[in-house]
């Protein structure tokens, strides 16, 4: 996920994704649900099956974002990688992994009297720094928070467009002006044959079909590109979905199309800011982070408290939610939008260590 890009209309839309995979999550982790689904199963199978498919919307975003950082004009522009790359890591890693810490004390909590299949096991050191290292996934480590292979996806595709693109950079001039086209032979790739094999899920190249068509709807924004865009993204996601028809290319296509006529008729920035919706979307990536132990820690007190009633437990589902983006929005303020504080500001370095090493070392296993 991309800092708040300044496009009302990106914000307002990540404000709806994070909602509704904290609402997925909320379905699929804990007895809450389990008893509000007896009384309305197509709600809690609706959000199960469908409200998950929101990330593959923030990948075309963060696609068409990194292309107007790297490639607004579809050349790839001068950047050293390295730096780029490490900022990157900075901001993503800083809440990430407080986060986790927290997940990880909520969980060794609530483990004595909640004992329920959506808990992770106590973590050991090397689970933890696997994931600090956002190389959890790829070794096929368990997740100790919900959502964390994204975090993990996503620096993939970003680390490997930059790098892909500042080599291209370094080539001859037509290698550049073929830019956009290699994007779009690797995105069909990926739609085309890598998406359907789910063995390569944990690696980039499983989804950057996604994040090519955010590209390619950026590029597709200039006047003299939109319908050249508009046709490519259709080829690509109809050729897809005609060779093997999946509900996350769905999405992803009909993201695409979306934003690049959103972008066309300017209404990326026509949207109404500030808003409830932009307000989300600045705070997207911080309560995609922290809901995961919010959810446990209000299941295993509904659990202990509320353990049968559907009126009190779809309560304590929507007590969870507002608490969820409540707390995001106490993670954005003091963590994520202190912009490099791994390795820049030391007091607020040490801070963030001491307080992830606080809450953590008890539930280590050793």
């Amino acid at each position: 996920m991309q800092k708040a890009s300044r496009l009302p209309f990106i914000d307002a839309m990540k404000g709806i994704g994070c909602m509704a995979i904290v609402l997925h999550h909320l379905s699929v982790y804990g007895p809450m649900s389990e008893i509000v689904g007896e009384s309305a199963p197509w709600l809690i199978e609706g959000l199960v099956l469908y409200a998950r498919l929101a990330v593959q919307m923030f990948f075309v975003l963060a696609g068409f974002l990194v292309a107007s950082q790297l490639a607004p004009l579809g050349q790839p522009l001068s950047k050293s990688p390295a730096p780029l790359i490490w900022k990157r890591y900075k901001r993503l890693v800083t809440p990430f992994v407080f986060a986790v810490a927290s997940a990880t004390l909520i969980t060794a909590i609530v483990r004595p009297w909640f004992a329920h299949q959506s808990l992770s096991d106590a973590p050991s050191i090397a689970q933890l720094i696997a994931h600090a290292l956002l190389v959890h996934s790829v070794l096929d480590i368990q997740a100790l928070s919900a959502g964390v292979w994204f975090v993990a996806i996503d620096f993939q595709l970003f680390a490997a467009t930059v790098l892909l693109t500042a080599l291209m950079h370094r080539t001859s001039t037509q290698w550049r002006i073929a830019y956009p086209v290699f994007i779009v032979v690797l995105a069909a790739l990926s739609l085309w044959v890598v998406n359907r094999y789910s063995q390569f899920d944990n690696y980039a190249p499983y989804f950057f079909g996604a994040y090519g068509l955010g590209m390619i709807a950026c590029w597709s924004s200039r006047p003299a590109r939109g319908l050249l865009g508009l046709l490519i993204i259709t080829v690509l996601g109809v050729i897809a979905l005609l060779l093997d028809f999946r509900n996350p290319i769905t999405v992803a296509f009909a993201t695409a199309v979306l934003v690049s006529i959103a972008s066309q008729n300017g209404w990326l920035e026509k949207w109404p800011k500030p808003g409830v919706l932009t307000w989300l979307g600045h705070r997207s990536y911080s309560i995609f982070l922290i809901h995961y132990g919010i959810c446990i820690a209000f299941n295993a007190i509904w659990y202990r408290f509320f353990p049968t009633g559907v009126a009190i437990n779809a309560l304590g589902m929507l007590t969870a939610a507002l608490t969820s983006v409540g707390a995001g929005a106490l993670l954005y303020r003091y963590v994520e939008s202190q912009q490099g504080v791994i390795g820049r500001n030391k007091k607020t370095s040490l801070l963030i260590v001491s307080v992830i090493a606080a809450i953590s070392i008890e539930s280590i296993t050793w």
